[in-house]
């Protein structure tokens, strides 16, 4: 085994949305260490803002995370889905809305201690209206909330879902550099 290498042993679950693992990790300096990780596909979220900077955030219901939660449109990737793909068809079905232009924000781990999701995030502008297409096990609000008042809910802690919180911040440092600001309308 060399540093970094991983052998999987087993799969211990594969469901819907991710399988787990059981593999001998090979460490840095030698040690062998057995882990439990969790294989996600990814997944990308939108900072969708409208021309009079207003952000979509969702209330959405979340059993994990104990109930009602706020957060960007978002979902996880399907195969071979590129990471924009993902962003265009789940602002569309979530948020009820496309846009003409996109802007890559970067990409965060989710929880990279057990799992690999990869996060891609997203700053949409130039908006239009489509129907949504909400699955029957999502509960979901669509809110139009001033951005800078959904960046200081995230920054309050009112918005704790990590992805949300990154991608507000990372919008905002993209406009305050002076990257693609949309217009606002008076």
């Amino acid at each position: 085994m060399m540093d970094g290498s991983i052998t999987v042993h087993d799969t211990l679950f594969r469901g819907r949305v991710v399988r787990i693992e059981a593999a001998s990790v090979q460490l840095p300096g030698g040690n062998v260490a057995e882990y439990q990780i969790v294989r996600h596909p990814g997944s990308a979220a939108v900072v969708a803002m409208d021309a009079q900077h207003r952000v979509c955030l969702l209330r959405q219901f979340r059993p994990a995370a104990g109930g009602w939660i706020w957060e960007l449109p978002a979902g996880r990737r399907e195969p071979d889905e590129q990471p924009e793909q993902t962003a265009r068809r789940e602002l569309t079905e979530e948020a009820g809305c496309q846009a003409d232009s996109w802007h890559a924000l970067g990409s965060i781990l989710s929880s990279p201690g057990f799992c690999s999701e990869e996060i891609h995030l997203f700053l949409a502008t130039g908006l239009t209206a489509h129907p949504t297409h909400h699955e029957s096990y999502e509960a979901i609000e669509i809110h139009w909330i001033d951005f800078d008042v959904a960046l200081q809910r995230a920054l309050t802690g009112e918005v704790r879902d990590a992805k949300s919180v990154v991608g507000l911040v990372l919008a905002r440092e993209h406009l305050a550099h002076g990257k693609t600001p949309p217009e606002r309308s008076t």
